[in-house]
C-alpha cells in the first residue's frame, strides 16, 4: 500500500462545447495521507468543483486514475460505486440540500438507512447532534433553522455513516464569520476524534489556513502555496 488514503493521478477532464474540446482539468495529481486536512483555493472556473466532483465519485474524469481507501474506483460498477461512496465519503456543499419535510435528526439519519456498517442509529444521532450543538433543535425542520444551523445539520448528515474522507465545497460560503468558525471548529472535532481526512474548497484565505496544506488551482492545474 502507498500510505495515501486518496490518490488522484494525472486527472484530466474535458467537455465538448459546440464541436470544440474544452479542457477543465489538465493532468492534476493529488496525494493525501489519512487524517490530513487539505484546502484548495482558486478563482471561479478554475476547475476546483469539477475536481471535487471526481473525488466524490459523482463525476468521472476523461483520463487519469483515482484511488480512495486503497480501492481503484475505476474498477467498480455503478452500484458498487454508489455503495463505496456511501461507505467511504461524506460530502458537504455550500447549499445545504436538506429535505424540507424531515426534521434535523431525520435528515441526519438518512445515510444510516443505506450503510452496511453496524452503527446504532439512536446513539449516532445523539452523538452527532451534540457535537454540532443542535440538541435543542433536533425536532426542528429546515425552515425553522438559520443558515448556520442548517449547515451544521448537513455536516452531521455527511458524517453519520462514519466516512473515511470528508469533501467540502465552500462549506462556509453562505455563512457569516461566527457561523463559519462554528463549522470549522466542528471539522476539527471530527478530525481529532476519528482521524478524518478532509479536503475543502474555499475562496476564504482565513478558512484555508485552518488546513495543514493549501493548494491553489488555476486554469485546471494546481500549485502548492505552502507545506
Amino acid at each position: 500500500m502507498s500510505g495515501y488514503i486518496l490518490e488522484a493521478e494525472n486527472i484530466c477532464k474535458s467537455v465538448d462545447i459546440e464541436k470544440e474540446k474544452f479542457e477543465i482539468l489538465k493532468s492534476v495529481s493529488l496525494y493525501v495521507k489519512e487524517g490530513e486536512y487539505v484546502a484548495i483555493m482558486g478563482p471561479s472556473g478554475s476547475g476546483k468543483s469539477t475536481f471535487l466532483g471526481i473525488l466524490s465519485c459523482i463525476d468521472k474524469q476523461t483520463s487519469g486514475k483515482v484511488t480512495i481507501n486503497y480501492i481503484n474506483i475505476e474498477k467498480l460498477n455503478k452500484d458498487k460505486l454508489t455503495e463505496f461512496r456511501n461507505e467511504n465519503i461524506g460530502i458537504v456543499f455550500q447549499s445545504f440540500n436538506l429535505i424540507p419535510v424531515l426534521n434535523a435528526e431525520e435528515n441526519i439519519e438518512i445515510p444510516l438507512f443505506f450503510s452496511k456498517k453496524q452503527i446504532d442509529r439512536g446513539s449516532k444521532i445523539d452523538e452527532l447532534i451534540n457535537i454540532v450543538g443542535l440538541n435543542h433543535k433536533r425536532k426542528s425542520f429546515p425552515r425553522q433553522l438559520s443558515g448556520g444551523e442548517q449547515q451544521r445539520v448537513a455536516i452531521a448528515r455527511a458524517l453519520a455513516g462514519e466516512p473515511k474522507i470528508l469533501l467540502a465545497d465552500e462549506p462556509t460560503g453562505a455563512l457569516d464569520s461566527k457561523n463559519s468558525k462554528i463549522v470549522l471548529d466542528i471539522f476539527d472535532k471530527f478530525r481529532e476524534k476519528y482521524n478524518m481526512t478532509i479536503i475543502m474548497i474555499t475562496h476564504d484565505k482565513k478558512v484555508a489556513e485552518r488546513a495543514n496544506r493549501i493548494l491553489y488551482m488555476e486554469d485546471g492545474t494546481f500549485r502548492e502555496v505552502n507545506e
